[in-house]
């Protein structure tokens, strides 16, 4: 049974998140570019090093990103005004349109399609909520 709901699970979110990531702006935008545009917006400056933890990645990886981001101009990179040995990533204007773009494209979509859906499966789907929220922050 165990197995079943794991396979049953596993690829209905796999497939929910590959359809919503359709819902975008900026199509030139990767989707690793635009999870960090994502943290800009919602948590303000970072530096690399958090930014590479928030994302779960190395920091020459995140570097990358953020070069590509750069060269966008989508984020600028300044020195710290707490540490001059630090540099600060921050989202320009045109980042943060395409972030909030982005989420209500990806917001209109999900709610026109939880509206579609019986009272008890979107019962179902509040209590569940959750529960997969906890799944991804482990």
């Amino acid at each position: 049974m165990m197995e079943a709901l794991d396979d049953e699970l596993r690829i209905a979110l796999m497939r929910l998140v590959r359809r919503m990531r359709l819902e975008r702006a900026g199509d030139d935008v990767s989707d690793g570019q635009l999870s960090v545009l994502f943290v800009l917006w919602k948590e303000g400056a970072q530096t690399l090093g958090s930014l590479s933890e928030h994302e779960r990645v190395s920091p020459p990886s995140m570097n990358r990103t953020v070069n590509a981001l750069v060269e966008a101009s989508l984020v600028s990179r300044s020195t710290s005004p707490h540490d001059a040995r630090k540099v600060v990533i921050e989202a320009t204007d045109a980042g943060l349109e395409i972030a909030r773009e982005t989420r209500r494209r990806r917001a209109a979509w999900f709610a026109q399609r939880l509206d579609s859906l019986p009272e008890e499966q979107q019962a179902t789907l509040a209590a569940a909520a959750p529960i997969l929220r906890e799944l991804a922050d482990s």
